[in-house]
């Protein structure tokens, strides 16, 4: 896949001048977007994705082309469990509803940066060393088996995290309890405080550097085309802002994404395995020669993750209706 430096240059323009748009547009008043806002915006970024990969499909062929949209649905679908966390965040340190807005899109800002550093580490990683697939599959089997143990308290566990995080940032930093609008800083008796809202921003950025440590290798399990994976996280991060509060309530009703998140990156993890003893040079498996391994496609590749994103949500949506029932009286 040939990319040229200009359609790079294009492309990240494109995307930057998106994220400015929103955010004069949308995000630089203060206020909590109403769900018409909301639907209307996730529903136009989304059709950008899908042109997008359309552009892909018919500039570089259909190969790219559903590379691309098996990583962009993959990304969306782990961005979702994203906002389970967030919507954990936002509530342990009761930020205001109208300033939610802001601290997600600089959250979402700061991860499109983190992941375009990773994706440039990736990249030079696979093209000099190809037993880098081994760890990307290793590491995604452990955060299946990972999110497997998790999910029996996915709270818990997050909450422990952030209490953690938040605990070295009160050391570190000189500290308010109360909000200042939508300030980072703020003046208490003449001396400089740190606000919640940057306690609360500190948090997102430390978890946006375990969501991309997750991301980056599912997506490198499906292509190898650092234009593509950028691509692919960019745009389904974009519109990212406008889903947390689309989704709102029913985020606590997708009780099985964990399962399914769990059984994409497990899947994705065994492709990375196999594709790494298909290229294998390491001289203590089969003598440094490839072993002839089968290799998943990319059509059954999405077909896996599509079908399994829809079943979980499909369960998790049935099982929530089930327990929101009123017993029958006997």
């Amino acid at each position: 896949m040939e990319v040229s430096a200009i359609v790079w240059i294009v492309t990240i323009a494109v995307i930057l001048g998106l994220f400015v748009f929103d955010f004069f547009a949308h995000v630089r008043v203060p206020h909590a977007p109403t769900l018409k806002e909301s639907g209307t915006w996730s529903a136009v970024y989304i059709a950008i994705a899908v042109l997008f990969g359309g552009f892909v499909w018919w500039k570089w062929g259909g190969t790219f082309g559903g590379e691309y949209f098996a990583g962009y649905v993959t990304e969306k679908a782990l961005s979702v469990d994203n906002l389970f966390v967030f919507v954990i965040i936002f509530a342990k340190f009761a930020v205001p509803k109208e300033y939610q807005q802001k601290i997600l899109l600089l959250g979402i800002v700061m991860a499109l940066v983190l992941r375009g550093a990773f994706i440039a580490v990736g990249a030079a990683a696979i093209s000099t060393y190809s037993w880098v697939f081994y760890l990307f599959g290793g590491f995604l089997l452990y955060t299946a088996i990972k999110l497997i143990r998790e999910s029996d308290d996915p709270v818990e566990h997050e909450e422990e995290r952030e209490s953690r995080l938040e605990r070295f940032v009160k050391r570190v930093l000189r500290t308010s309890d109360n909000y200042d609008r939508d300030r980072l800083f703020t003046r208490i008796n003449g001396k400089r405080m740190a606000t919640p809202m940057l306690m609360v921003l500190i948090v997102i950025a430390f978890t946006d550097v375990l969501f991309a440590l997750d991301s980056i290798p599912a997506i490198y399990g499906l292509t190898a085309e650092p234009y593509i994976v950028f691509t692919a996280n960019a745009f389904a991060l974009m519109g990212l802002r406008q889903l947390f509060f689309l989704l709102g309530g029913l985020l606590d009703r997708l009780v099985y994404l964990s399962y399914g998140l769990s059984f994409i990156l497990g899947f994705i993890g065994v492709k990375l395995v196999l594709h790494a003893l298909h290229e294998n040079t390491l001289g203590f498996i089969n003598g440094g020669e490839h072993v002839a391994v089968p290799e998943i496609s990319t059509p059954l590749s999405l077909s896996v993750i599509i079908g399994t994103l829809v079943i979980t949500t499909v369960a998790s949506l049935l099982k929530s209706r089930k327990k929101s029932e009123p017993s029958p009286i006997e």
